[in-house]
């Protein structure tokens, strides 16, 4: 379909703090035309009334690892390729379905996979990847068992495959991986600063790279013209990464006031993924993680909440993601329905929309319902600014997805 115009239809795009009423929008050739509180007249549009629904932009996801599909990580390596790829390419249709029409991959997919959403190959959101994340010996990307010995082989193996992370150590191979990920189509870099959840070997608290090896990966991602997002929980963490050229924080579950407000002077962003903390709480035992994981797990769960009113109170921007593993993706629209908890409903939809547009430096392209952005468009039957949960679930709530102009529901 060429041209659509979506008539009487209630606008939310995080612009302002109501729905705009009675307005019409012309697509047509993958592109947002115009936006108009008067009918939009087109002989070469179909128009679709959409009787006072809400018409939103694409969510946005910035941080999913769509090609954990196996809730444990280190079993990975032991998929085909090929196998693996199948299986993401599912993980990807159950995203759109539920209205994420832009994902930023922090772990995993490549240049390739963007390509075959891009091409049609697979039905997907749109995907800026990370490539595969790095990491030191021993951090949060290092899922060898413990009784494997280090070596220059040993670490040189730990490169390509179907996992999220390969190991770097020193400037030389940090430089070098970096430059390896933006040579094969990584968007970002993503490293681990900071022990995690779930790697079982690290404690949460773990300080991880040197400042001398994230300033030189940070230099290789601007030479790019690109940025730097960081694993980091703690306010240590947090800080030296902020103050090393890192962008975007991921997680940061333990701020602190002073971290958030130094985090807000270099104005960068924390993307806090609350949901997989509560779906590892809620299915993380009988899926199999092990004790250590999830013993660790209690005290980023319960600070989650709290570090979204630190956030807040120190004007950080805030993102939106994820983070979840295995059969957890289906849990990706609760994300919405936790925050609620914390944050008004039309600050937790800026954060998916016009603030992750921000972060992937599209600002104008996505996330916005406006004249020259992408045509990335989803109708719910209902207010999400009084029900937040009508984003929630499986796309249940969504009468239309739309994606460069193309339909995926109807």
């Amino acid at each position: 379909m060429s041209a659509v115009v979506f008539a009487n239809c209630a606008v939310l795009d995080g612009t302002q703090t109501e729905r705009r009423e009675d307005h019409h929008v012309l697509v047509e050739g993958g592109l947002i035309r115009e936006v108009s509180d008067r009918w939009i007249a087109s002989t070469a549009a179909e128009t679709i009334d959409l009787a006072g629904r809400t018409l939103m932009p694409g969510l946005i996801d910035a941080h999913v690892h769509v090609i954990a599909v196996d809730q444990m990580l280190a079993r990975l390596s032991e998929r085909p390729v090929s196998l693996v790829t199948l299986q993401a390419a599912r993980v990807l249709e159950g995203m759109l379905q539920r209205g994420f029409t832009t994902i930023r991959d922090a772990g995993g997919a490549d240049g390739g996979l963007a390509e075959a959403v891009e091409e049609g190959l697979v039905r997907g959101p749109r995907i800026f990847p990370s490539g595969q994340a790095l990491s030191q010996t021993g951090g949060h990307g290092d899922l060898r068992p413990r009784t494997h010995s280090v070596s220059v082989v040993a670490c040189a193996c730990c490169e390509g495959g179907a996992g999220l992370a390969r190991i770097a150590d020193g400037v030389a191979e940090c430089r070098r991986a970096a430059r390896d990920e933006l040579r094969k189509g990584a968007t970002q870099i993503k490293i681990m600063a900071s022990g995690g959840v779930a790697s079982p070997y690290d404690p949460v608290w773990n300080l991880q790279y040197s400042e001398e090896e994230v300033r030189a990966i940070v230099e290789e991602a601007r030479a790019w013209h690109t940025y730097v997002m960081a694993h980091a929980y703690t306010p240590e963490a947090i800080r030296r990464s902020i103050d090393f050229g890192v962008r975007s924080i991921e997680h940061g579950n333990l701020i602190d006031r002073t971290t958030a407000e130094h985090v807000a002077g270099a104005d960068a962003f924390v993307v806090p993924t609350l949901v997989t903390f509560d779906a590892m709480h809620r299915f993380g035992r009988e899926l199999g993680f092990p004790e250590v994981s999830l013993s660790k797990l209690g005290d980023v769960r319960e600070a989650g909440l709290r570090s979204l009113e630190i956030l807040q109170a120190a004007g950080v921007r805030i993102g939106f993601g994820t983070d979840l593993l295995g059969p957890m993706h289906r849990h990706q629209g609760h994300e919405f329905t936790i925050r609620a908890e914390a944050m008004a409903p039309f600050d937790i939809i800026r954060s998916a929309t016009i603030v992750n547009a921000e972060l992937l430096n599209r600002s104008g392209e996505i996330g916005v319902v406006a004249p020259g952005a992408q045509a990335d468009l989803i109708v719910v039957d209902g207010d999400p600014l009084a029900d937040l949960s009508l984003l929630d679930g499986q796309g249940e709530h969504l009468t239309h997805i739309m994606k460069d102009g193309i339909f995926y529901k109807t």
